[in-house]
């Protein structure tokens, strides 16, 4: 390999991990202009990142956007899907004033961001990414996407009351899909539902007289929690992870530029 080809090849390969790169070293590997050259660029306001005016010394990460002259400059970045097994009390949120947030929880060395929210006091399957068009493509209402969870129920589970959860409840102001409930156990069901209202299952079950002792996910569209470990979490990749996205709606690229 040629020295040339080597530093685009070390380039690439410092990007697609994520590391954060000083920005006039950034467009100087890129081959837009020379580093003293970025600098007068940056000093003369014409390069932009992520929209706002860019600072000497400034570095960038893999996602943001950077434009000079209006011209965008693609970082390639590593698409990271990940799914954890949330142990209760962990809170789906990536704000430092909760003390038991997932992303500290989890340690990750990429900066990744729950997919939607499972209760504090839930347990099992939640997808984090650096995707964040995936994640919205999964979280719409309107696509429909299946999440199924096993209950546990303070009061045998009955045929009337597998009717009523089946058919929709009156909760929030308005009543839920229609949904798949079935008995696992004289304490215990199973339900896919197609919605994310909050706390909709404890709410569901509230309003047909029951409450709810323990709540797991178990999948999330095509992805199953398995025998994933509590605590612990896999990375989504190949098949399944084209699976995932062919169900959110958006067709796989692998990687992914800002």
């Amino acid at each position: 390999m040629t020295d040339t080809g080597r530093k685009n090849q070390d380039f690439k390969e410092k990007i697609s991990t994520g590391e954060p790169m000083r920005l006039n070293k950034f467009l100087s590997d890129a081959g837009v202009c020379s580093r003293r050259q970025a600098d007068r660029y940056v000093e003369q306001g014409r390069i932009l990142i992520d929209g706002e005016p860019a600072q000497l010394g400034q570095k960038v990460h893999a996602g943001q956007e950077v434009r000079v002259d209006g011209k965008c400059i693609s970082i390639s970045r590593k698409q990271i899907v990940l799914a954890v097994n949330k142990p209760k009390g962990i809170v789906c949120t990536t704000e430092k004033r909760e003390r038991d947030n997932i992303v500290d929880f989890l340690k990750y060395p990429e900066r990744v961001y729950p997919v939607g929210r499972l209760d504090k006091d839930s347990e099992g399957l939640i997808l984090m990414t650096n995707d964040g068009e995936l994640m919205n493509e999964i979280l719409k209402a309107r696509n429909y996407h299946e999440k199924e969870y096993e209950v546990t129920i303070n009061r045998p589970v009955t045929n009337a009351f597998l009717k009523q959860m089946s058919e929709g409840v009156e909760i929030l102001d308005t009543v839920t899909r229609p949904c798949k409930v079935k008995k696992t156990g004289v304490y215990t069901f199973r339900i896919i539902l197609t919605q994310g209202m909050n706390r909709q299952i404890r709410r569901m079950c509230e309003a047909c007289g029951y409450r709810v002792r323990e709540l797991k996910r178990l999948r999330i569209m095509n992805i199953h929690l398995g025998d994933l470990p509590t605590g612990k979490y896999r990375e989504i990749t190949g098949e399944e992870l084209s699976k995932l996205e062919k169900l959110a709606g958006r067709k796989p690229e692998g990687v992914y530029h800002g």
